[in-house]
């Protein structure tokens, strides 16, 4: 009886160790999943709407604050800023798997605690191609299904660059995420989406993907369009120079609503949407860039 008992213990851990996955997340920690989780904590955005456009937002059991997409999340529990996380409420909600930024606090303390912890945190385009396949091993949906999603996200993509006629290509774009100013550089996300819609940015790659400016800068640099959110868009008008600026002089600026800005900021499913905002501001600008440089008189 006691060497079968041992067999099967044996059995049983190697049965358990087979369906066992190790991942590596953007720490470049090796993380165990021992069992496909069923109750998930997503401490940030585009991690939520992953899980979701993947699937499974049925499993999760709590986000943070900033959360807002697909709506089927809008009662779940908040659980702090994607930085600054509830510990205790996201202990409280006994995830077996929790979703978190890189940059995030906390790690280390939910690992101390015994939970799963998998931290991500796409930058790119080829990064959140990555994170929505490394998500679904995680939650044992097939790799084959991540890229279908994939695909036609990036066909989506390709639809808005093939949307904008050719005269509204190649215009000067900045790109303003958040005061003090903040920009999207040409290494950032927003900036491969602008450099595929066929725009050119006014950021260099060389001062990183989302740099702190000087606001001289972009006077200086004299952007054919601003896009920026409706937010920041009051603040633009009091900063010296800016009033004066062509762009603004003209109206060549794209203020996109609370829910639109989400949609731009978050490296995430989404990415196709954000490119048809950019695409829809680029082509109505270049339309109203012909009217208002036409001569007076002219019909």
């Amino acid at each position: 009886m006691l060497k079968r008992f041992l067999a099967l213990s044996v059995l049983w851990l190697i049965a358990s160790a087979a369906q066992a996955l190790v991942l590596r997340d953007d720490r470049q920690v090796e993380v165990t999943i021992a069992k496909p989780p069923q109750r998930i904590v997503s401490l940030l955005p585009s991690l939520t709407e992953t899980v979701c456009a993947l699937g499974q937002c049925q499993k999760l059991v709590g986000v943070d604050r900033y959360s807002n997409w697909p709506d089927s999340i809008a009662k779940l529990p908040r659980m702090g800023g994607g930085i600054d996380p509830n510990i205790e409420s996201v202990v409280a909600a006994k995830p077996d798997l929790i979703l978190m930024a890189t940059s995030a606090r906390g790690a280390e303390r939910f690992a101390a605690l015994g939970l799963t912890v998998l931290a991500l945190e796409p930058r790119s385009h080829t990064d959140v191609q990555r994170v929505m396949r490394i998500v679904a091993q995680a939650l044992d949906v097939p790799v084959a299904e991540s890229d279908r999603v994939w695909r036609h996200i990036d066909a989506a993509v390709n639809a808005a660059a093939q949307s904008i006629p050719a005269q509204a290509k190649g215009q000067r774009v900045y790109f303003e995420v958040s005061r003090a100013p903040y920009g999207a550089s040409e290494s950032s996300f927003i900036g491969e989406t602008l450099q595929r819609l066929g725009a050119r940015n006014i950021l260099p790659a060389a001062l990183g993907p989302f740099p702190k400016i000087n606001p001289e800068y972009v006077v200086r640099a004299q952007p054919d369009i601003i896009m920026v959110g409706d937010s920041n868009f009051a603040d633009m008008t009091t900063r010296p120079g800016w009033q004066n600026m062509r762009a603004m002089r003209t109206q060549r600026v794209c203020h996109f609503k609370s829910e639109e800005s989400d949609v731009l900021v978050r490296a995430g499913p989404r990415m196709a949407e954000a490119a048809r905002l950019m695409a829809k501001c680029m082509t109505d600008k270049a339309e109203a860039s012909k009217v208002n440089d036409k001569p007076k008189g002219q019909p």
